[in-house]
């Protein structure tokens, strides 16, 4: 299961990053058999800025491309499936050609990237697998040039800005690392919130994963996610961006709760703009809390009687006595009145809080 949550993450952001310069296609289907090609790109707008900054990957994307991602090593098996999508999708650009009464240009085949964390050398050799490096950095290979193939094998990859995007998609200790270098970028970097907003969700989908014991490797990319979101929202915080952190501390809020229980009942809803002005650290002690829970309908109930504790926190002093009634009390509000409270709460008196808790 694990590994289905690792492939949708890595298609996912190749998606985003690709996306403002060409079509991305995730899940092609060729043939009648249906083998589903993970992304498919054809570059259109031609954004040399943009493509520099992704650096290797925007290096192979300047040509048409298929990207398979690779949790694991990828076996002799598993090469030979990506091979043979391309050549069913070979087989229908030539289709579309002659019902289109025009010729086929072996030319605009895409080029298929099969990315892998790494590859023993019988593997590459087996395949005729072989550097560029007057042209490509280390970890590329190229296949004989009729087969339009490479593998990228990730942790041979210099540890550089420029191959950030694609380490990022690595295993271990070289995602690990890849993770860390996203605090090096600027907190409104438009790809580094990309990548965080995916990464969180690539946590979340771990952590809700209770089919399958989840690896030492995993349990560490978990740990290590909250500690940099927690950065970024500090670094907006210090850089005068309260609004802009309160939003998205909200977002983060929001699309968890979706992804650990399913939806976001109308209780959750009422009390996310609060929470959402919790001190960064505080904020994300909470989702570490709420991540830990259950995942069903006794969970989603201990979910909001935390987010109903943290909405009280700012008021703690005043209710320290009478807090687990005051919080049984606010629980028990019809939504419309909770609602309405919970906007005026800043403003009541300590006495008036007190009356209405009490």
């Amino acid at each position: 299961m694990t590994r289905f949550i690792h492939d949708r993450f890595a298609k996912d952001l190749l998606t985003e990053l690709l996306s403002p310069i060409g079509t991305v296609n995730i899940g092609h289907d060729v043939t009648a058999e249906v083998r589903e090609i993970d992304v498919y790109f054809i570059p259109s707008t031609v954004i040399p800025e943009y493509s520099a900054t992704l650096g290797l990957l925007g290096k192979m994307a300047d040509t048409a491309a298929i990207f398979e991602p690779f949790r694991n090593a990828a076996t002799v098996g598993e090469v030979i499936s990506c091979m043979s999508k391309l050549w069913d999708l070979r087989g229908e650009l030539e289709r579309q050609a002659r019902r289109e009464n025009t010729r086929y240009d072996d030319a605009k085949l895409p080029l298929l990237w099969i990315l892998t964390p790494t590859a023993s050398k019988a593997l590459l050799e087996g395949f005729g697998a072989v550097p560029k490096p007057e042209d490509w950095l280390d970890g590329i290979y190229f296949l004989p040039r009729h087969l339009k193939s490479a593998m990228v094998v990730i942790h041979q990859l210099p540890e550089t800005p420029e191959t950030l995007w694609l380490r990022i998609l690595g295993k271990g200790k070289v995602q690990q690392r890849a993770i860390a270098e996203l605090r090096y970028l600027a907190t409104d970097d438009p790809l580094r919130i990309i990548a965080l907003e995916l990464l969180y969700q690539l946590q979340s989908n771990l952590v809700t994963d209770t089919e399958q014991e989840l690896q030492p490797e995993e349990r560490e990319l978990i740990m290590a996610i909250p500690s940099l979101f927690r950065e970024q929202l500090e670094a907006a915080q210090q850089q005068g961006l309260e609004q802009g952190r309160q939003t998205q501390q909200r977002l983060i809020l929001e699309n968890f709760l979706q992804v650990r229980f399913g939806e976001v009942n109308s209780k959750m809803t009422v009390v996310l703009s609060p929470i959402s002005k919790l001190p960064a650290a505080e904020f994300t002690v909470l989702l570490l809390a709420i991540s830990m829970l259950t995942v069903d309908e006794a969970g989603r109930e201990q979910a909001v009687r935390l987010l109903a504790e943290n909405v009280l926190r700012t008021r703690q002093n005043e209710l320290e006595d009478i807090l687990p009634t005051a919080l049984t009390n606010l629980l028990a509000m019809p939504v419309d009145e909770l609602t309405l409270f919970v906007e005026q709460l800043p403003q009541l008196s300590a006495d008036e809080v007190r009356a209405r808790l009490e």
